[in-house]
């Protein structure tokens, strides 16, 4: 064993070999510089794609012997205790696909988060606020994947990390450092018996410090670990702000409980979307300028209410007249939607309150960085790229980095690979990419294009929402790229 530990770290770290290098290091290192500690992986960032990646490490038999730890901010066990009464919902939600779901199930998360709060969604209606041009994503018979007519779940944030924590609790094995904020990231240093100059040194609050084989970096748009890499992240700001809030609806929705419909409509100031949760709760998801922003979050909730309604039955020139009123949007509401013909059951049911305190906005942007890799670095979700909510994709993406990366972790271990060497992460970058940045352009793309009010774009985008409307097997395509069950282009 004294010839493993005094040569070059190379192959993963098992428990057994920790244990033998650990008691040579007390000899090394009792009478000079106290001994690393080191970790396989070290993970910064306990959101969702942290969790699922460290879940998926330790449920995995291949890779459950790695020494793993998890470095996070906050109070994770209150995000593990979380609890609403059963009438009341978080503002800030998101929907998974099948193929996300599907993966939290197999690494055993699934059945931890709670499904009384998950609300799958079978149909979305999508139209052009200007022309009224419709698609309406509807699985026509016989075209559904085998998996099923789901095209989504919607599910609050909480839920999702209050259930990977449960699971991560009974598969143990983790290293857990809660309320420590990352100070510095720096390299080890190299002695006569080891060389660790090119591994990170996380440095956290209380001056603990650990030694990665791999630094996970899964700390968000702004993150430390992308920046200790020296990747650039490149990308723009919207200049809009996404208006979040959780609604009460006047019933179940038209399609009653068993087929809920989701509805996006695409003004010029950006996209207004309602998304089913259970019950007659529905969750608000509104792109708009920060001025507009600004006034809806100030509007008492009867005046919020209206706006929200005007947002999926008036005209893009009421509403936007509806958004220089300092007041009285309710009245001016109702006067308007008197003179404003629509079917009501190709729009949501009405709102008919705010839960109080859940409205809410950010700031939308784009961002990708260079690369999700670098020497024992690898970067995943919001670290990696930030995307534009109107697709509902930023949560399913993070998933999508985070099955892969298990997987390439996966095979660097079952052929005695170092898990933190750029060779063994590159089939990890090459896998996802491609794939994000695609998705990331036709997202951005699809924004710009219904921000135009008037031109040659505007009948030109009608066109292609009619046409694929109409087309049975591309609207079917489409639905399946959705839900992530479709073929794989990239």
């Amino acid at each position: 064993m004294e010839a493993v530990v005094r040569r070059k770290a190379a192959a993963y770290v098992c428990r057994s070999c920790t244990r033998q290098f650990q008691r040579q290091l007390r000899r090394n290192y009792s009478n000079s510089a106290p001994r690393p500690d080191i970790y396989d992986v070290v993970c910064v960032g306990g959101g969702p794609a942290g969790l699922s990646l460290l879940t998926a490490l330790r449920a995995n038999p291949v890779t459950s012997h790695l020494r793993v730890a998890l470095v996070e901010a906050q109070d994770l066990s209150k995000v593990k205790s979380w609890k609403l009464p059963p009438n009341k919902y978080s503002n800030r939600c998101s929907s998974l696909t099948p193929t996300s779901a599907l993966f939290l199930d197999q690494i055993g998360a699934w059945e931890h988060l709670d499904q009384t709060r998950v609300q799958p969604y079978h149909e979305m209606q999508v139209w052009d606020g200007v022309t009224d041009a419709r698609i309406e994503f509807d699985w026509a018979p016989g075209s559904a994947p085998v998996e099923g007519t789901t095209i989504a779940y919607m599910n609050e944030n909480l839920n999702l990390t209050s259930g990977l924590l449960k699971r991560l609790e009974q598969l143990g094995g983790v290293s857990v450092f809660e309320g420590a904020k990352v100070e510095n990231i720096t390299f080890g240093e190299e002695t006569e018996d080891l060389d660790l100059s090119q591994w990170p040194v996380v440095h956290i609050s209380g001056g603990k410090q650990l030694t990665a084989r791999l630094l996970v970096g899964a700390d968000g748009a702004n993150s430390p670990v992308r920046a200790f890499a020296g990747i650039d992240a490149k990308g723009w700001d919207y200049d809009r702000h996404g208006v979040v809030a959780t609604l009460e609806m006047e019933g179940e929705g038209w399609g009653g409980e068993h087929t809920k419909i989701a509805y996006q409509r695409f003004l010029p100031t950006g996209p207004v979307a309602m998304l089913p949760m259970p019950g007659n709760i529905a969750t608000l998801v509104w792109s708009t300028t920060p001025e507009n922003a600004s006034l809806l979050k100030r509007l008492p909730p009867k005046d919020f209410v209206a706006m929200v309604n005007a947002a999926f039955r008036l005209s893009t020139v009421d509403l936007a007249f509806m958004h220089t009123q300092g007041a009285d949007q309710d009245d001016e509401y109702s006067w308007r939607l008197q003179h404003t013909p629509f079917n009501s059951r190709a729009v949501p049911q009405t709102v008919v309150g705010v839960q109080e305190g859940t409205v809410a906005s950010f700031p939308l942007k784009m961002r990708h960085a260079d690369t999700y890799i670098g020497e024992r670095v690898a970067l995943v979700g919001d670290a990696a790229h930030t995307i534009h909510p109107l697709a509902g994709q930023g949560l399913n993406q993070g998933q999508g980095d985070v099955q892969s990366l298990a997987k390439t972790i996966e095979f660097a271990v079952t052929h005695g690979q170092d898990i933190g060497s750029i060779m063994s992460l590159e089939s990890y970058v090459s896998e996802r990419y491609t794939a994000n940045h695609v998705l990331l352009g036709v997202v951005d793309k699809l924004h710009k294009l219904y921000s135009a009010e008037s031109g040659p774009l505007v009948p030109l985008r009608s066109l292609g929402l009619n046409a694929v409307n109409a087309l049975g097997p591309l609207k079917s395509f489409f639905m399946k790229q959705a839900a992530g069950s479709g073929t794989k282009i990239f």
